[in-house]
């Protein structure tokens, strides 16, 4: 069975960056899976993965804009400190929810000072070229539930 809309699919997966650095991979445990065509992975691998069957392997650099997007400078802002009373100490590299006029959104701090914090929207992959390594593992047809719900169900169904 190929990869096509509505299937289950798992696959191994190596990211690297522009300097060839592991950002993440799945070896050595469990394929990644999800389902084909509910926005499950960044689009651009969703798209590199249509059409393929288990045993594929292949590899894909994904830019920006089909990944995890382009870095907004109005997704970093500067807090004043002191709307951080009664808090852990922000450090950088902390991250944490934050209420947006958009929903929930994780905020990591790149900076503190003596008097503000800075906060950055941005997905840490954010402006990066993704270049992935895949094999894929199997292709399934997904179950009616599974594609009413938008994402997979692993063995012994949904656990939401």
């Amino acid at each position: 069975m190929n990869i096509a809309a509505r299937c289950a699919v798992s696959f191994h997966y190596t990211l690297t960056d522009d300097e060839g650095a592991v950002l993440d991979s799945s070896r050595g445990n469990e394929p990644l899976e999800y389902l084909h065509g509910a926005g499950n992975i960044v689009p651009g691998l969703e798209s590199a993965m249509e059409g393929r069957a288990p045993g594929d392997a292949f590899k894909v650099s994904i830019a920006p804009e089909q990944g995890y997007g382009v870095r907004v400078d109005a997704l970093v802002q500067q807090m004043p400190r002191n709307m951080f009373e009664g808090m852990p100490e922000p450090q950088v590299g902390m991250q944490f929810q934050a209420e947006s006029n958009m929903g929930p959104v994780m905020v990591t701090v790149i900076a503190v000072d003596e008097s503000t914090v800075t906060l950055d929207g941005n997905h840490a992959l954010a402006g990066a070229t993704l270049h992935f390594e895949v094999e894929v593992v199997s292709v399934r047809e997904a179950s009616v539930e599974e594609v009413l719900h938008g994402h997979t169900h692993g063995p012994g169904g949904h656990h939401h």
